[in-house]
């Protein structure tokens, strides 16, 4: 007996990356997990799988968060295999890779579809369990972006969702209390495939040696480190909410570099 038994954690977007990391991690600790995918079912069956030798039940179910129908049912069919719901996470994410200062190449029905995944969805699951998480004095965390907080990352568009993220957070904390604690994660640079197949492998690369070689620890993020910041509000952080962390390695401390002196 794990001492998560009897516990039951909702984690949208896991069948790879910071989601499935998760589900694993819970699932160690005897919780039952739904493995929440919208397209990638064989690798979604995978960690569901990886789950249960970890000593958790795994619930398998498909579902796009852009949808409020699919997020009634995500609720629907976890409420219906294991009869309540815990924790919620927020996780499933979407981007579309774009330079900051090409604005041509962001167009409304970018930002819809973004905004769709990004923010409409964490506020239709969270509006979908309500019930269920007042009931077990639950709490949801989000995972948001430090793109939230500097205005960076894959895109204009993904970083102004990201900082509506935080927003709803805020005020998704005040609504959900005092049964429920609703917290955010901003992760900075996470090591993986979703940001190496969306950068290209060279971007990719740059982009790791220059967040090592500045942030203050010196490394880098790997799902399990973000994870790990997801249990510490799930299970840990009894007294907190409406918090919003950054977990970027230090980064945010780093000095800039001095300008080259005047000859």
């Amino acid at each position: 007996m794990g001492e998560l038994t009897g516990k039951v954690a909702l984690v949208t977007g896991s069948s790879a990356g910071v989601g499935a990391a998760t589900v694993k991690k819970l699932a160690a600790k005897g919780a039952s997990v739904v493995v929440n995918y919208s397209k990638s079912r064989g690798p979604a069956e995978a960690v569901a799988a990886a789950c249960e030798k970890l000593g958790g039940k795994a619930l398998l179910v498909q579902g796009n968060v852009a949808e409020d129908a699919d997020c009634r049912r995500l609720a629907d069919e976890t409420l219906q295999a294991f009869g309540r719901i815990d924790y919620l996470v927020n996780n499933a994410g979407t981007t579309k890779f774009m330079a900051h200062r090409n604005l041509a190449g962001l167009s409304a029905e970018d930002f819809h579809a973004i905004y769709a995944v990004n923010t409409i969805g964490p506020f239709q699951m969270a509006r979908a369990a309500e019930s269920a998480l007042r009931a077990a004095r639950g709490a949801i965390v989000n995972v948001s972006s430090v793109a939230a907080l500097h205005g960076s990352g894959s895109s204009i568009a993904y970083a102004a969702s990201k900082g509506a993220l935080n927003t709803l957070t805020l005020s998704l904390a005040r609504v959900f209390g005092p049964e429920v604690r609703v917290n955010t994660i901003c992760p900075g640079f996470i090591e993986g495939e979703w940001l190496k197949n969306g950068m290209g492998e060279a971007a990719y690369e740059a982009a790791r040696a220059n967040w090592r070689g500045n942030a203050v620890l010196g490394s880098t993020n790997t799902p399990d480190d973000i994870a790990d910041a997801i249990l510490m509000f799930l299970l840990h952080a009894t007294n907190i909410t409406g918090q919003i962390l950054e977990v970027d390695n230090g980064m945010h401390l780093a000095q800039p570099r001095p300008a080259p002196a005047k000859t």
